[in-house]
């Protein structure tokens, strides 16, 4: 029976620096992709995938040239409006005994353009995708501080 299988769940939850948090952030920095969730400005959830990187309890993210319907993105208009993000990176498997997941719940901004946290974070996605090498990302630029690290994990 699953719920056999599954009895010895764990729930870790972790103050950024706190005990217990760095398997979860080598976990999280090792997915190249995370869903992003921002509310809308009538508390509605919206979610995004997104290709990341971190750095301590800091994520970096950026829109990149992808094709988008629209310039003004969603995302961004919500992060400007309340900074309460999460972001979630998981990893499936048939076999349920190895399923785990790890959230990010922080305060996201837009960094300015032109500025040197710009740089820095493009550089840090810049290093961790190939594919950004030969073209960076244009951005916004935008950064998470987490300020809780939550995951789970049969084992």
């Amino acid at each position: 029976m699953a719920g056999d299988r599954l009895a010895g769940t764990r729930v870790v939850t972790a103050l950024p620096g706190g005990g217990g948090g760095d398997h979860d952030r080598e976990r999280f920095a090792g997915q190249r992709v995370a869903r992003l969730a921002t509310l809308r400005p009538d508390g509605r959830p919206h979610l995004v995938p997104i290709v990341f990187t971190l750095e301590g309890d800091v994520v970096w993210t950026a829109v990149d040239g992808k094709p988008k319907s629209t310039s003004a993105l969603r995302r961004l208009q919500n992060i400007r409006s309340d900074p309460r993000v999460s972001l979630l990176v998981d990893h499936y498997d048939e076999d349920w005994t190895q399923l785990w997941w790890v959230r990010a719940d922080g305060l996201a901004r837009v960094i300015p353009a032109g500025s040197s946290e710009e740089r820095s974070g493009l550089d840090r996605l810049v290093a961790k995708y190939a594919q950004y090498q030969s073209q960076p990302p244009p951005g916004p630029v935008v950064q998470v501080t987490v300020e809780r690290w939550t995951s789970w994990t049969v084992r």
